[in-house]
This record gives C-alpha cells, structure tokens and sequence, in this order.
C-alpha cells in the first residue's frame, strides 16, 4: 500500500483491511467528480490489479464490450486464445476465467466508471449481479472495487439497489473532499510558500477539491491563480459548471435549477420554499433529486436550532459551484485582471464573507478540537429567529451552547460599538427564544484574532483564528 499519499489516511486503512479479509468484498467508491477517486485506488495499490478496466465515457455497447475485452486479453496469462466477447454475460464469464488463473493471495478487481458501463438495454448490471452472486461472493479472495462519478447512478442503481445486488455492497466508501490541512500539505508538496491566508481564499473558491489546487500555478499568488482559473478564456474553471453536473446527474437540469436557486439564498430554503422557487414538482422526484446532490456533498440538510426535521433547510455547500453562480457566470470580461481588480467592491466583500462561514461549516470538526470538546457530545445546527441568525450553534452535552460568529478580514477584526450591540440583541434573543438554561459562549471564529477592546473582553468567551484549521 501507498504511504506517500497526501491525506486519505482513513480510506487507506480500510482498503488495507479490506485486502486482508478473509471473505469476499464488494466496495463501491463514489464522490464529486475531481476529488480523486481513481488516483486513490492506484495509488493505494500501487497500480498493480489483477483486473482493471474504465468505462468509456457516451460509448456504445459495443465499444464498451471491445474495450472490457482488451483489458481482458491484457491481463490473461493463458495461452489458450479467447474468442470476442459478445455480451456483458460472457464478459464476466472470462473474467472469472483470468481470476481463477491469478496466484494472488487477495484478487483485486478495480472497475472504474462502472456507470459508463450501463447503457441502454446491454444487460450490464444483471451480469455484474450474476457475476457477484454466483461466483465471487462465494469466494474468499475477491476485493471487487467499483467506482464512478456519475452520482445518481452509484446511489440509486448500485448503493441502494433493490434487485439482485441488494445489500450486496459489502463496503461504501465517499470520498470527501480535502480539508484545509491537506490542502496546506498538497500545496507545500508541490513547492508552495502560499500563507494560510492565500490558502483560505483558494478554498474559498475551489473547496477542497484536489484537481483544482492541482491545476494551481505556485509562481502566483492565491488571487493571480483565481483570475488565470476562472476569468480567462482558457482558464479551468471558467466552463466547469455544465460538464460538472451534465457528468454526474442524468437530466441534470434540475439539478442545476435547485444548485442556482439555493445560491441566491444564504440561509438556505426549506423543502417547500425550493420547489415553489425552483419551479419543481412536490414529489418523489424532486425528494430524489436532493438527496443525490446531498449524498454528493454539493448541498447541505440542517435543521434549525429547536426546530423538528420536517422544517430542515438545504443550503449551497459546494464553493466552486457558488463562486461560479455569483462572479463567472454573467462576466462577459473574461481577462486575468477582472478579480485582483474588483477586490474591494461590495459584492466581493458579501461573499468572503459568506465563503468563509462555509469554510468554517466545512470544518466543525477542527473547530471543536480547537474548543477543546472533541470528546464532548454534541449537536450542531443555526438559529434564525426575530430577525437575528446564528450560522453555527454547538449544543453541548455539558449544558454549555456555543453561539459562532464567523468573520472574514484581512486583519485583526474589531468589535465596535454598533456591531457589539448587535451581538448582544443576538445572544438575548437566541436565549428567549428558545428559552435555553444552558450558559452562551460566544465564540468568534476569525482570520488573525481580535482587537482586545472593551468590546471584545465583555461579551466573548472564546477567540479562534484561522491556524485551528490547520492542525
């Protein structure tokens, strides 16, 4: 197994206990597209399979067959010459031929974009189930691992099956996008010397996707790279959108619709206020569509601070696909300098500040461990109530209730008075309203830290700084 791979450590493990079980297993991997599904598996197996093939992507049956079938001639080690196969049946019937011939202790088996692999009619997934069911689960040293971008397929045909292959799935794997921390070590292994400050505003527009801070020039700055990526002709991202949802979701105009709606709205819209905006239908449908784009990490579900599930609201979680919808979209100045040159305008300020409450939603996980309560039980949520919202509430366990105020600024961030009287109408509100006896925390989640003022040292309990991302 692959130990210079940069983060993956979890996944890492697991596929190392997985190559060691002592039964079969099937494992499906799915992930937003660009977040490296495919150079995981390679990397963690140092890209020796005893099978590996790609599906092909808008190819046909046949071409998919002709491609099965080379990747079947270039890992059978017989002599005995193997006729065409001519369906997905006869496919899988030679490649337990090639697996029972294989010496390996553990058989690995990596089909990639298994979902290109299902077009029309071709019988795919009942040969893949035939395959499993009646071979290798009766086996003990298959690791099978299939992977696919194409959301909506890994979901609802694969994961949760309802047909032969139903619980088949011994092992489900999401990919994650990276944190902030692995952002930092992908970076620096590339010979970076960005600041975490620099680190933050990549993040802010790409997420933590490792193509994209793949595709990072580290000659240039964080804001140079925003302007090369996403504002030039040419650049990565300025036509990433369409070919990221067209890719993952079938009839992905729905998709779309609800991505573009929920980026006008910062607090996020219930189940109810999406359709009606959105102009979708109130059925199972739509209730598919959200949950592929949640399983998918592209949107989020939560739950407002004493609310019921029924009243959760969806939020745009997605960086890229926001920055896309507020900058990219309508710019018709596709030059390197439309960015470093609208730095300081007001609708760039609104979004830092949004992005960077996202950043922070991103990571409640290294906020927690910065607070000192990783061990503490505890429910995450906001509050909006009286015309006052709180973005991050932690409900402890310990009858404590951190209320988070996220602020994103070039400097140490001052508390003035008007601001400080905000916050006080805020906490008051929050505690009537929902009629708490545990003690409020103010905690404030900032870039540099806190001008001390009267201010600052009478209504905050608890200071962060962007380096607690990092650790």
């Amino acid at each position: 197994m692959n130990t210079s791979l940069i983060g993956r450590e979890n996944e890492l493990e697991s596929l190392k206990k997985l190559s060691k079980s002592t039964k079969s297993e099937f494992v499906a991997l799915y992930g937003r597209r660009r977040v490296g599904k495919t150079f995981l598996i390679r990397e963690a197996f140092n890209g020796i399979f005893d099978f590996y093939v790609t599906g092909m992507a808008n190819a046909n049956m046949r071409e998919q067959l002709a491609n099965f079938n080379f990747a079947l001639k270039k890992y059978d080690k017989s002599d005995q010459k193997k006729a065409q196969v001519v369906n997905w049946i006869s496919a899988f019937m030679q490649l337990t031929e090639v697996l029972e011939a294989s010496h390996s202790k553990k058989k690995i088996v990596f089909i990639d974009e298994l979902p290109w692999f299902d077009t029309a009619t071709s019988g795919f997934i009942s040969a893949l189930e035939y395959f499993w069911n009646s071979w290798a689960s009766a086996r003990k040293d298959i690791l099978l691992i299939v992977c696919g971008s194409a959301a909506s397929w890994m979901i609802n045909k694969l994961i949760q099956n309802t047909g032969g292959l139903y619980n088949r799935i011994t092992y489900r794997m999401k990919l994650e996008s990276f944190t902030l921390y692995e952002c930092e070590l992908f970076l620096k292994s590339r010979g970076a010397v960005f600041d975490r400050y620099q680190i933050i505003q990549l993040y802010m527009v790409f997420g933590g996707i490792p193509f994209y801070f793949d595709q990072v020039d580290v000659s240039l700055s964080a804001t140079q790279n925003i302007d090369k990526l996403c504002f030039n002709v040419n650049g990565l991202l300025t036509s990433e959108f369409d070919v990221l949802y067209r890719s993952l979701f079938n009839n992905a105009d729905k998709h779309i619709s609800i991505i573009e709606t929920l980026s006008k709205k910062a607090k996020g819209l219930t189940r109810d206020e999406l359709i009606a905006n959105a102009n979708l239908p109130n059925a199972g449908s739509t209730t598919k569509i959200l949950k592929e784009l949640e399983e998918s990490g592209f949107i989020r579900k939560y739950t407002s601070f004493g609310k019921k599930g029924k009243n959760s609201l969806y939020q745009l979680a997605d960086f890229y696909s926001l920055f896309y919808l507020k900058f990219i979209k309508e710019n018709s100045q596709l030059d390197e300098n439309v960015w470093i040159n609208g730095l300081d305008d007001p609708k760039h300020r609104a979004w830092s500040g949004y992005a960077f409450e996202q950043v922070c939603l991103a990571h409640i996980k290294q906020i927690k461990h910065a607070l000192g309560i990783s061990g503490v039980q505890t429910s995450t949520s906001s509050w909006v109530g009286n015309g006052a919202q709180i973005d991050l509430v932690i409900d402890r366990r310990d009858r404590v209730i951190n209320i988070c105020e996220m602020k994103f600024s070039i400097n140490n961030f001052t508390i003035n008075k008007k601001y400080a009287e905000e916050l006080r109408n805020k906490i008051s509100s929050f505690r009537e309203s929902t009629d708490t006896r545990k003690a409020t925390f103010l905690t404030m989640v900032t870039t540099f830290g806190l001008t001390q003022n009267e201010y600052s040292l009478s209504l905050v309990q608890n200071v962060l700084t962007m380096d607690m991302f990092f650790d």
